[in-house]
């Protein structure tokens, strides 16, 4: 079953109507989370990529590491499943901070893998995870994110259904 339903955010997800890029992010956290993410990452065996000092690295950094050369302004890019690809930003130790591009995230089955992503690390870290739309300074327009308590994604703006 399904957290949210396609019909509900397809609006919101349109790519021509609301940028390509929505943030997601994870606040009131520190370096060991930042530590967990980047673990989960190698523990699931996500493909990822990441271009070091010394150009693309074959080993993920960890979080001091990736800390350590934000200057250069490189994601870490993650993709979860097939398809479905993640940009990791070291903006600031006490937020995680990532992008999802809406084009590849078209359809029911597409946004069930988002949803996956999202309960997976409010799980592992124990605090919400909210997506906001690209581009829009606070107050940002959120559109979905983790419940702690209830354990699920939820809708946090009204549906969009036409």
């Amino acid at each position: 079953m399904s957290d949210i339903a396609w019909d509900d955010v397809r609006v919101d997800f349109d790519p021509e109507m609301n940028g390509t890029l929505p943030d997601v992010v994870v606040e009131h956290v520190g370096m060991g989370d930042w530590q967990a993410v980047l673990d989960l990452v190698r523990t699931q065996g996500w493909t990822y990529e990441y271009e070091g000092d010394a150009g693309n690295c074959d080993d993920l950094p960890t979080a001091q590491e990736f800390f350590a050369q934000r200057d250069r302004g490189a994601p870490i890019k993650v993709w979860p499943v097939a398809g479905i690809q993640v940009n990791f930003w070291a903006l600031d130790v006490d937020t995680i901070d990532f992008d999802v591009d809406l084009r590849e995230l078209q359809g029911q089955e597409r946004l069930d893998r988002l949803c996956d992503l999202i309960r997976t690390i409010g799980r592992l870290l124990h605090k919400p995870v909210e997506m906001m739309a690209e581009g829009y300074s606070p107050p940002r327009y959120r559109i979905l994110g983790y419940d702690v308590h209830a354990d699920q994604v939820v809708m946090l703006a009204t549906p969009t259904t036409n």
